[in-house]
């Protein structure tokens, strides 16, 4: 389990390392990681442990050379090579000028013998410009009582990249993007513009899709195999099957099942269901509902909270009216149903198998199957209006 412990007051690192004292087990290594580092992984931290028993070291430190070291902890050390210390550059005087030069610096990451780290934490001082508990620190006074102290260097710099403002935070999102995008590529998805695509680590992708440019996948996003999505298409918390093909589109918590279509333009909800070979065409909006296998919503239609069966055709601006001002009611369309233009569903309503409704219809009764629902004034052509509306 995870055992949650405060820093009474923000008073440095190695304050917030003499609150957690308690929890440490003497006989265990024990690894102290940065909160502000999120591109450690879980092998650099197994290299560091695995350095660390390597030796006679009582604490072993991970650090990195950086073109610009601005912002970190310089590692000093000896005519030998071992480490001798850590200078801090948080504040004007904790460094001198030939400190500032060295390019080593401390990762904020560290392995320690639990024993050694409990004495040593005692021996920690607030001297210094800033007035807090440096935990670098620890490493002179394990010095200082004759223990080892070691230091490992991290291949990649940018596994301990750390944020400290909004530009360090977007400099590290792009280092993990990269992570995650290469991934994705190497196990045969393949990201068209890696530089505009956004992919949540948690997101899972089938082979042989393909990510088109400017597409954001989020949350609990599901990909099958074979699928292509994008460009400029949003998913999140969707199920996508295979084969699907979706693009300029935004979906949330809807599922699509194989071979299915969606765009351009559409937006589907929560609780929507495509099912096989089904389509949801240009601007089109879908709501809690079930689209049967085969069934075509191509255009210019509002469908919420509908079950729809399948091969089904719904014809341009086809809407349900789901709401009554208080409650939300369902409609139900049978297999095999067209809808002409205009037909506004008004829900509760069902529509059977095979049935039609005429074109600009307001249809409030169930329609049998195999009938042609009809719900509209008969048209009236006033001869002469023209004329008379000129003399008015």
């Amino acid at each position: 389990g995870v055992t949650t412990v405060i820093q009474p007051r923000p008073n440095g690192t190695g304050g917030a390392v003499q609150a957690a004292a308690g929890e440490i087990d003497d006989d265990c290594v024990v690894v102290v990681l940065p909160g502000d580092a999120p591109l450690i992984t879980a092998a650099a931290i197994k290299g560091l442990v695995e350095s660390h028993a390597a030796t006679d070291a009582a604490g072993t430190m991970a650090t990195m050379v950086l073109a610009d070291p601005t912002g970190y902890g310089r590692v000093v050390r000896d005519d030998d090579g071992n480490v001798v210390r850590v200078v801090e550059t948080k504040a004007d005087g904790d460094a001198s000028a030939a400190e500032l030069e060295i390019d080593e610096v401390n990762s904020s990451i560290f392995a320690f013998d639990g024993w050694a780290l409990k004495t040593a934490l005692g021996h920690l001082s607030p001297d210094n410009a800033q007035g807090e508990l440096y935990l670098p620190d620890v490493l002179g006074a394990l010095r200082v009582g004759g223990r080892e102290v070691g230091a490992h260097v991290l291949v990649d710099p940018d596994l301990a990249l750390g944020v400290n403002d909004r530009v360090q935070l977007a400099q590290v999102r792009a280092i993990a993007q990269r992570r995650i995008l290469d991934a994705h590529g190497r196990a045969g998805v393949t990201i068209v513009d890696p530089a505009s695509t956004l992919v949540d680590v948690s997101v899972e992708i089938g082979e042989d899709t393909t990510i088109e440019p400017s597409s954001f996948l989020r949350g609990a996003t599901r990909i099958g195999r074979g699928c292509t999505v994008g460009p400029l298409t949003t998913l999140i918390g969707a199920t996508l099957h295979d084969d699907v093909t979706i693009a300029h589109s935004y979906v949330v918590q809807a599922e699509i099942h194989d071979a299915a279509t969606i765009g351009p333009f559409a937006y589907l909800r929560p609780g929507t269901v495509l099912r096989e070979r089904s389509k949801a065409g240009a601007f089109v909006e879908i709501k809690n509902s079930d689209i049967g296998a085969h069934t075509k919503v191509p255009h210019l239609s509002y469908i919420g909270d509908a079950d729809i069966g399948e091969r089904t055709n719904l014809g341009a601006a086809t809407i349900t009216a789901n709401y009554d001002g208080v409650d939300k009611h369902r409609t139900t369309i049978g297999d095999r149903v067209h809808t002409s233009v205009d037909t506004t569903l008004v829900a509760p309503v069902t529509l059977g198998d095979d049935c039609y409704t005429a074109a600009n219809s307001a249809i409030t009764k169930d329609v049998p199957p195999g009938a042609l629902g009809i719900a509209r004034e008969r048209q009236t052509n006033l001869e002469g209006y023209a004329d008379r509306k000129r003399r008015s």
